[in-house]
């Protein structure tokens, strides 16, 4: 009966936007054990994918109201489903693997959970490849768009972050999930930016600390120093920036193995070299983190296949031969990321359907 539910777990997860794909080993099922009893378990399939009152989910449950506000806070606080407020109500919701539960497992990794995640990241990659809209994209680091004409607020981080309100960052939890495995990354680790909800939700958990704008800007400078690739969530509005690098970010770890990671990673940019001011000195090839440029018989050579218009070449070139330039025919993105969640629901549902 304990292995049973574990099961109907595992295919709930998987009705949820970014899914929960089985797998022939069963590591999925071993992670799901390390992280919820089948108390919780059960509790967790019993919720809405939309956040709820505590009283309206113990009236649809046929639970006593504090007994349920009890458990569902202790699951919060876990981090096994999520927690929103709206003045002074708190409702509560499932919510997914990726981008979400593994997030919110910050301060409970350990080397096995560690191990299990690596085990099945090849898996939970391989569901996402088919899908065309992705949960996080690429934004130019700041000062490689200040050339660009005509650029849309949702690409311009520095306005993102001032439109916000709530402001949190946290420990980079791929760079402490390397740490814990023996790969220590020299980056910076606190570099996790959340906003809104997704701030509050790691304030109240104690998992991040609340910063103003100014810090937040400071934040990406930092990043940007540091030669990390600006991810947020996909999506006007946006909820987080990751600050990821190739070594342990798991995106940038596979986007880097491809032959086209420009086909995998969503970015409305990639760099542009004019060769008649290009010195040839080698410092943006250092620089890029998806090996996208080469050494050409004159000057450096951008290879757009590769190339994920993160910008990080164009603010230390020290000729100014480099540029952004936008990708023809991009789109907009969803306005914020509940729209994004929506829109990679139905397409893996139109996958399932045509299979």
């Amino acid at each position: 009966m304990t292995a049973e539910v574990y099961t109907r777990l595992r295919e709930f997860m998987d009705t949820l936007p970014s899914g929960y794909p089985a797998t022939p080993t069963g590591v999925e099922i071993k992670i799901l054990k390390k992280l919820y009893t089948p108390e919780q378990a059960e509790l967790t399939m019993k919720l809405n994918k939309e956040p709820e009152e505590v009283s309206a989910i113990a009236a649809r449950l046929a639970m006593e109201e504090s007994e349920l506000a009890q458990k569902l806070e202790e699951m919060a606080q876990k981090g096994l489903i999520f927690r929103t407020r709206r003045g002074d109500r708190v409702l509560y919701q499932a919510f997914q693997f990726v981008v979400g539960v593994y997030e919110f497992q910050l301060d409970n990794l350990d080397r096995e959970f560690c191990e299990l995640f690596e085990e099945y990241l090849p898996y939970l990659g391989a569901s996402f490849l088919p899908l065309k809209t992705r949960q996080l994209r690429v934004i130019p680091v700041e000062s490689a768009i200040k050339a660009v004409p005509a650029v849309a607020t949702y690409n311009r981080v520095r306005d993102l972050v001032r439109e916000q309100d709530i402001i949190a960052v946290s420990q980079c939890i791929c760079r402490k999930e390397q740490l814990i495995l023996g790969r220590p990354c020299d980056r910076p680790q606190e570099t996790c930016i959340s906003f809104g909800d997704f701030a509050q939700y790691g304030i109240d958990n104690k998992t991040a600390r609340a910063i103003n704008t100014e810090e937040g800007l400071r934040l990406l400078d930092r990043a940007e120093e540091a030669g990390l690739v600006l991810s947020p969530t996909n999506s006007q509005e946006i909820g987080a920036i990751c600050c990821c690098c190739p070594c342990c970010c798991p995106i940038l770890r596979t986007a880097k193995m491809m032959p086209r990671p420009a086909d995998f990673v969503e970015s409305h940019y990639r760099a542009q070299i004019d060769a008649s001011l290009c010195s040839a000195c080698g410092q943006c090839i250092e620089r890029c983190q998806v090996q996208a440029i080469k050494a050409g018989d004159e000057a450096s050579e951008v290879m757009e296949e590769r190339c994920i218009g993160c910008g990080l070449c164009v603010s230390t070139c020290p000729e100014e031969a480099i540029s952004l330039v936008p990708k023809p025919h991009m789109e907009a993105p969803p306005k914020s990321f509940i729209n994004t969640l929506g829109r990679i629901e139905m397409e893996r549902s139109a996958l399932v359907k045509g299979s």
